[in-house]
């Protein structure tokens, strides 16, 4: 399919600079650009592209006023990035939709499935279970005993969903991820462990990505909860009866441990690490590889394992390097302070 830049202005509600007939019949990254795409810019440090790219559409901000000849036609928007969001949007629901039921898929006869979803090769749908409108099930994903899903919901390959969850509308769960494992719980006695029945569930909330092999364990009793929008990247860790906030959104790898309650609007980097039992405020940002091992009780920017403020780490990480540097003149010092006692004694 191609859509004319005047076509994809009116979509988007903006201001065409250049040729408004040029059409395009795909997408391209500004410094990869080729001809009949589309393209964006919404980070500064890649605007040298704009003026050498070959793709002959790109979205720019508003705000943006080229200094060198650009040969592109540019259609300025109040914000590029959310707005070539809504243009792949546009495509992927343009796409050939998943219909139907397979023949060696598996539904227990006592299971609901609502109407115009699609339900792949050997998937597995327990008793009890409730699936809502226009859900795509694909092939070998397990959902356990009395699990229920609401309207909407995508289910990728090899997603396993234990008894009992429980899934809003909308929700996204990536390839391989695994909602309602059992927590790391286990009582010590002696040298050996006995493991405590985790007999909780998991609640995902409306509105919620789950990145691939990402695990959110059950809680030992009431529920691990994963509030509407949060948007978990892969390789997640959630543990047992932890709480995520709404619209928190977490980069790779990050790793929480049990019983911890993360506010709202959070944004955690990757290989963020929190420890259990600590509360998390709203709108507090972790940079990657963060430790976090008490409280979080305001709105701030933390960085470094133990976390601390983002300014403060910065001033630290300047004298870290010049410890060598330091070093080198303390023992200078201390030297010259001996000879000097010495000196002195005689």
């Amino acid at each position: 399919m191609e859509f004319s830049a005047l076509q994809i202005a009116t979509v988007l509600n903006g201001t065409i600079e250049g040729n408004p007939d040029v059409k395009v019949n795909n997408f391209s990254k500004i410094e990869e650009g080729k001809p009949g795409t589309l393209t964006f810019l919404a980070n500064p440090k890649y605007e040298h592209f704009i003026y050498q790219t070959e793709a002959s559409i790109v979205l720019v901000n508003n705000d943006f006023t080229p200094t060198e000849p650009i040969k592109a036609t540019l259609i300025k928007v109040a914000n590029a990035y959310a707005s070539l969001a809504i243009l792949l949007n546009m495509v992927e629901q343009a796409k050939e939709k998943k219909a139907g039921i397979d023949s060696t898929a598996y539904i227990s006869t006592s299971a609901i499935v609502k109407e115009n979803c699609y339900i792949g090769n050997f998937a597995y749908i327990g008793d009890h279970v409730k699936i809502g409108h226009n859900c795509k099930i694909y092939p070998q994903v397990y959902i356990g005993d009395n699990v229920t899903i609401g309207d909407n919901c995508i289910i990728y390959p090899h997603v396993t969903i234990y008894e009992g969850c429980k899934i809003g509308n909308n929700c996204i769960l990536h390839a391989g991820s695994v909602i309602g494992s059992d927590g790391f719980g286990f009582a010590p006695e002696g040298e050996s462990y006995n493991k405590i029945p985790q007999l909780g569930n998991v609640i995902l909330e409306d509105n919620v990505e789950v990145g691939a092999n990402t695990t959110i364990d059950r809680a030992v009793m009431d529920s691990t909860i994963i509030r509407k929008g949060v948007k978990l990247d892969n390789l997640i860790q959630i543990a047992h009866n932890v709480e995520v906030g709404e619209n928190t959104v977490m980069a790779a790898q990050v790793g929480i441990a049990g019983s911890t309650k993360v506010g709202r609007h959070c944004m955690f980097g990757g290989q963020v690490g929190l420890s259990g039992h600590i509360h998390i405020a709203d709108n507090v940002i972790l940079g990657a590889q963060c430790g976090v091992i008490s409280d979080v009780k305001e709105q701030t920017t933390l960085l470094g394992a133990p976390a601390i403020n983002a300014k403060s780490f910065m001033r630290s990480s300047a004298i870290f390097n010049r410890l060598p540097d330091m070093y080198r003149q303390m023992n200078q010092m201390q030297r010259e302070l001996e000879q000097l006692r010495k000196e002195l004694n005689k």
